[in-house]
Formats: structure tokens, C-alpha cells, sequence
């Protein structure tokens, strides 16, 4: 990895989390350990601590653009993470944008719900999330529970057979899906990085990630945002899929293992192990 190869910044587009654990704080944080400045819109607020959402104020899709149009007036940003999108019009939104920055990769981290409940994306904007911004996209990372809803399965077919739900999603465009194991039992973590092969899309590659389980001890908040942050990072400074995905999966266990708890609520994730 080389940080001369971070030119320019990159893009975070995410709702706002103000107990700083998750979210566009979360992912600026990450950044920031790898050296750069991430340029930040966010797509909802949200009232919110480290145990639990009870609120989400979307921010309208004409104001998501008219940030993106300015910031990007600036040149085109390394990298773009996409997190949290509360409705169809925002989705359209980043979509549009996203349409018009081919060669910029792209890390989506499909924040359908919160741990606790709170529903982000309605249910009913979740069609126009795969047919408009999916395909756009050089990675995408959703856990079990929402891969179960991106591709109809139910969350048992997905942890039984994590293949057939990595292919679903590769249909609908991206050049990778990694499947994270987060959410499952046993002593073991185990993600798989489906990667899209251009001759024959009916089989992808497929790359086990395996890491021993941090015991759970507490919940830890925002495990999902710094992933995807961290791989993004990696990506912007000049490594490739695979290993830019196995470095960050390596941080993101550091940073569990680390984690403290200085709340009621979830744990915090130690943001000196991102960047090592």
C-alpha cells in the first residue's frame, strides 16, 4: 500500500450518526487513519446513541445534490463510500451522480436497518436501490440479514448456502459482493468475497476470509460502516480488490479486539487499529 497514491479525496455519502460510532462520522474517522480527508454528504440525520436509533430525518434528494454537485465541482473524489440512503429519491440521486465518475470505485455498504430496529430504506425503495445504484458499484457488503432482502432468500438460505446469495447479487451488476459473517454463530468469522468473472458471470470467484470470533462481550457499533470505510481507504490508495479486502477485514478484528466501552451502550471501535 502506498499513500502516494492517494490524490485528490475521497467521497463519503452516508447519514449522520451523532454518537460519533457509526455512520458519515464513523466513516470520516476511518479515513482519517489512513491519511486522508474524506469530503462528507449526508443523506439523513438520525437521533441516535451507541445502544439504540429512534429517529431518521432524510434529507431532501434535491439538497443530497446540489452537495454533491458542489463538492465535486472541486474534481473527482479517489473513492466513494455510500452508506445509509433513506428513500428512492435519494437513491436516485446518488445514482445520477454516480453515473458520471466511471473509473472511480465505488464501496456500498447497504444500511438497510439499524441493529436495533429502526428501519432506514423502505421496503418499498429497495427495487430502485438494486436496479439503479448496485450495478454501479465495485463492491458491495451487506451482512446476512440484508442479503437475505436484496435477494428474496430467507436469511437461512443465505447462511446455508452464501454462495447462491452472492451470485444473486453479482446479477444484478456490481464486480463484487462481500458476504460478511458477522451475524452468524461459532468460533469463527467468516466472510466470503465473490468476485465477478467478465467471461462467465454464472460463476464468480469466490475468496473465504476466515478470522477467529472476538468474543462478543458487549455489542460493538459500527462494524459494517468502518469495514466498507477501511476497504475503500485501501482501494484509494492504490491496492487491488482482494487484498485491499483482507488487510481491512484484518484491521476491522484489531479494532473489535480493542474496542471499549464507555457508555450504556454498544462498545466503540478502537480507530487507532485502522490504518496500521
Amino acid at each position: 500500500m502506498t499513500r502516494a497514491a492517494a490524490r485528490g479525496h475521497p467521497l463519503v455519502i452516508a447519514g449522520s450518526d451523532p454518537s460519533g460510532g457509526a455512520g458519515l462520522q464513523a466513516d470520516v474517522k476511518v479515513f482519517m487513519r489512513y491519511g486522508m480527508s474524506a469530503a462528507a454528504v449526508p443523506t439523513a440525520l438520525t437521533v441516535q446513541s451507541t445502544a439504540s436509533v429512534t429517529h431518521v430525518e432524510p434529507v431532501a434528494a434535491e439538497l443530497v445534490s446540489s452537495q454533491l454537485h458542489d463538492v465535486l465541482a472541486d474534481g473527482p473524489p479517489t473513492v466513494v463510500k455510500v452508506g445509509l440512503l433513506p428513500d428512492a429519491e435519494v437513491v436516485q440521486a446518488v445514482a445520477r451522480v454516480l453515473a458520471t465518475m466511471l473509473d472511480v470505485p465505488v464501496v456500498l455498504d447497504p444500511v438497510l436497518a439499524s441493529s436495533s430496529g429502526q428501519r432506514f430504506l423502505p421496503p418499498a425503495a429497495v427495487p430502485e436501490f438494486l436496479r439503479s445504484l448496485v450495478a454501479r458499484c465495485t463492491l458491495v457488503t451487506p451482512n446476512q440479514i440484508e442479503a437475505a432482502e436484496l435477494t428474496g432468500l430467507t436469511q437461512a438460505t443465505v447462511v446455508d448456502q452464501p454462495l447462491q446469495a452472492i451470485a444473486t447479487l453479482l446479477e444484478f451488476g456490481p464486480q463484487a459482493v462481500l458476504l460478511k459473517g458477522g451475524h452468524g454463530g461459532g468460533d469463527r468469522s467468516v466472510d466470503r468475497l465473490g468476485i465477478r468473472d467478465p467471461r462467465d458471470r454464472s460463476k464468480p470467484r469466490v475468496v473465504v476470509l476466515d478470522a477467529e470470533r472476538i468474543p462478543e462481550r458487549h455489542a460493538v457499533h459500527g462494524t459494517g460502516c468502518a469495514l466498507s470505510s477501511a476497504i475503500a481507504a485501501r482501494l484509494a490508495l492504490g491496492q487491488m480488490l482482494e487484498p485491499a479486502v483482507r488487510a481491512a477485514k484484518a484491521d476491522l478484528t484489531r479494532a473489535i479486539a480493542g474496542a471499549t466501552r464507555r457508555t450504556s451502550g454498544a462498545r466503540q471501535l478502537d480507530w487507532t487499529a485502522f490504518g496500521a
